[in-house]
């Protein structure tokens, strides 16, 4: 099981969308995966395999995380193109 936290600013909206989204994605592709939503300033404190988020926040994490960048928050199209291959290469699929 892959422990994923999707972080955005505050925590609460924009990271919770993309988590629920990230949720039914991994569902539907048979990815056994445990995600929650964290704000930026604690997320730098977390441990996960990845952290899911977009640009503006990449530089805050440590150089040794794994980090997928997604170009929407809310967009599942959008999400699914840039966090299957993520998801493909960290299981070996």
């Amino acid at each position: 099981m892959l422990r994923i936290i999707t972080v955005c600013g505050n925590g609460i909206g924009s990271s919770l969308l993309l988590k629920m989204k990230i949720d039914a994605i991994a569902k539907d592709h048979g990815y056994d995966v445990q995600a929650e939503s964290c704000d930026s300033n604690a997320a730098v404190g977390r441990e996960a395999d990845l952290f899911v988020t977009v640009k503006e926040f990449k530089d805050i994490f440590p150089k040794d995380a794994k980090v997928c960048i997604v170009k929407s928050y809310t967009n599942r199209k959008k999400i699914e193109e840039d966090l299957l291959p993520v998801l493909d290469e960290m299981l070996n699929r």
